[in-house]
């Protein structure tokens, strides 16, 4: 018996002598040490690999190195890809969104371990991209495929997922609760109290397996603070409304660069030469760029900004206040640019970490400027912890895992105000411009994400394949009036499509419409059906949305529809197999 088998028997048992929400507690922690485990082994190879290539023996003296790292990085990404995974690691979150909606929850087994790899090189080698991603990637993938190997339903299956997600998360920021928010907000349209269970469970491992094997400086982990006056909420109100417009520039931005590299999707090798050259000349304007960006971070926390031009080409400008201030302005900005052409040209990674950096460098920034302007006197350390809160909020969609992030990795909540103000103002504002979130928007446009809209979201989930009926009998344009009355004759059906030598569908005929000739034996061998079929109302393609065949129904007021890929006759689809199949999705899909 192989270890596998092995290692299944003991669940199997317990999937039989449980109940079903006993055993998703137990696959909640199992599926929540997995992910954190997974969590564990990428956060600890990026950080070593850093330490080697920028640190050791002070590499990042050499400016030139800045250049080549990102370039050699993404390239080891790509081959690794193309080599390994036949060129099929995509998606990050916007792919987990996809498989939930149209993948009824199933991931890819490769997803388990592919992101681990790749997303490890490429931030190792200073790709500008950050870890979470992956790793709720890696997490959901891990939960999808426990559900699988058990026979879980679409429910369990995507809660299962969820916790995968949520496991990932804790185990990146120590930060259970915002685990467990950020797979309420971001992954489930739809949940029920009972499911917060599995969901803390699985977070709540997956933050031990962080908490007891990794050391500090591999966690995001800053000093405790407690300096909140209220007198400087309308500096706070302020922010959120700036971070708000910056997570309109970030979203805009990604697809902005997005687009010009499009023309290059064919050639994967050009896309990561010339992306991540362009890559490495900006870091080697803005070394701050260079990895994560959690180093940087924690030197604005100490009030060291000024070292951030240390191994910068723009230290000749010197380092007074105003050139820091502007030197951070402008590395919130470009860290977009830089993020994006990471991901673009063939990196791996996600958008969850540079967030971070942006939100922290706008708080810096707008709170230096404030005391150096002398218009009030903040302290920069809060407001650039909250700056993240606020970028967070609004590139994500996701105010309230961007309020307990953030009030956690502070140890405690006397930020929670100004958490809450910077959020929900930056989540207006961004909600104005940019109805989805940044990982949603792709999907939104092609009507492939779930919603809280409870129709929308089954009707995304049902695909016309599994719902074409094949039992109607075609006939040729060139048979006889006898030969279609021998076909009605052992048919239950009342519509019959005229279909060529070809199998292109040609047009249909209605047993009411003929039902006079019929008897007319007389025309029995001179009428030919291609006289008596008339066009269908109107075709549905193979590739249709369930949204646009519903609208040609409600247009054409038929029953039953023809389908066909391309010119090919495939079959027809009715209202009543729709309906049956929307009756049966919508419970399966409520109350997850």
């Amino acid at each position: 018996m192989s270890f596998l088998k092995k290692y299944k028997l003991p669940l199997l048992w317990l999937r039989r002598h449980t109940s079903s929400r006993e055993f998703m507690l137990i696959s909640s922690a199992l599926v929540g040490f997995t992910a954190g485990m997974a969590a564990v082994i990428l956060k600890t190879i990026v950080h070593y690999l850093y330490i080697m290539l920028a640190y050791g023996g002070r590499l990042l003296d050499r400016p030139v190195l800045l250049v080549i790292l990102p370039i050699i990085g993404i390239l080891l990404t790509v081959l690794v890809v193309q080599l390994f995974f036949k060129g099929k690691v995509e998606g990050g979150t916007a792919g987990i969104l996809y498989s939930i909606a149209q993948k009824s929850s199933i991931v890819r087994r490769s997803k388990m371990y592919s992101y681990v790899i790749t997303s490890g090189i490429t931030a190792g080698f200073g790709g500008s991209a950050g870890l979470e991603s992956p790793i709720v990637v890696t997490g959901s993938a891990i939960g999808s495929n426990f559900g699988r190997s058990y026979h879980l339903n679409y429910r369990e299956r995507t809660l299962l997922l969820a916790c995968g997600a949520a496991a990932g998360v804790a185990a990146v920021f120590n930060a259970p609760v915002a685990g467990v928010l950020f797979a309420v907000e971001i992954l489930l349209t739809d949940i029920s109290i009972s499911a917060f269970i599995p969901l803390m469970v699985a977070a709540v491992v997956g933050t031990l397996c962080s908490t007891l094997t990794l050391d500090e400086d591999l966690l995001f982990f800053v000093e405790k603070i407690n300096d909140f006056y209220a007198g400087n909420i309308p500096f706070y109100m302020i922010l959120g409304a700036l971070t708000g417009l910056i997570s309109v520039y970030y979203t805009r931005t990604v697809h902005w660069i997005e687009h010009i590299f499009e023309p290059l999707a064919s050639n994967v090798y050009k896309r990561a030469l010339i992306g991540g050259l362009c890559l490495g000349l900006l870091i080697m304007l803005f070394p701050p760029l260079f990895g994560q960006g959690y180093e940087a971070i924690k030197l604005l926390q100490h009030d060291n900004a000024d070292l951030l031009l240390k191994d910068s080409w723009l230290n000749f400008f010197g380092t007074n206040e105003w050139v820091v201030l502007c030197f951070a302005g402008a590395l919130a900005l470009v860290k977009v640019v830089a993020s994006t052409l990471t991901l673009v040209s063939g990196g791996k990674g996600g958008n969850f970490g540079p967030s971070m950096f942006v939100g922290a460098f706008a708080g810096f920034f707008f709170s230096k400027f404030v005391n150096l302007t002398e218009l009030g006197n903040v302290p920069i350390n809060s407001f650039t912890m909250v700056g993240m809160a606020g970028i967070l909020s609004g590139v994500m969609h996701a105010p309230l895992m961007g309020i307990f992030l953030i009030a956690e990795i502070t140890g405690g909540y006397a930020l929670i105000i100004p958490l809450m103000i910077v959020s929900a103002t930056s989540y207006a504002v961004v909600k104005y411009f940019e109805p989805y979130s940044l990982e949603a928007k792709k999907l939104a446009q092609k009507g492939q994400l779930l919603t809280h809209n409870k129709d929308a979201t089954v009707l995304r989930i049902m695909k016309i394949r599994h719902l074409i009926e094949t039992e109607f009998q075609p006939v040729s344009p060139e048979a006889t009036l006898r030969e279609l009355v021998d076909v009605i004759a052992h048919s239950r059906r009342n519509l019959f499509p005229i279909v060529n030598a070809q199998g292109t569908l040609e047009g249909i005929i209605l047993l009411e419409d003929i039902r006079e000739i019929m008897f007319n034996t007389s025309k029995y061998d001179t009428v030919k059906t291609k006289e008596l079929m008339v066009k269908p109302p109107v075709l549905v393609q193979y590739d249709d949305s369930m949204a646009d065949v519903m609208k040609k129904f409600d247009e054409s007021g038929a029953w039953n529809l023809p389908v066909v890929e391309g010119e090919k006759y495939l079959g027809f689809v009715s209202k009543s197999s729709i309906f049956t199949k929307y009756r049966k999705l919508l419970i399966k899909t409520t109350n997850v």
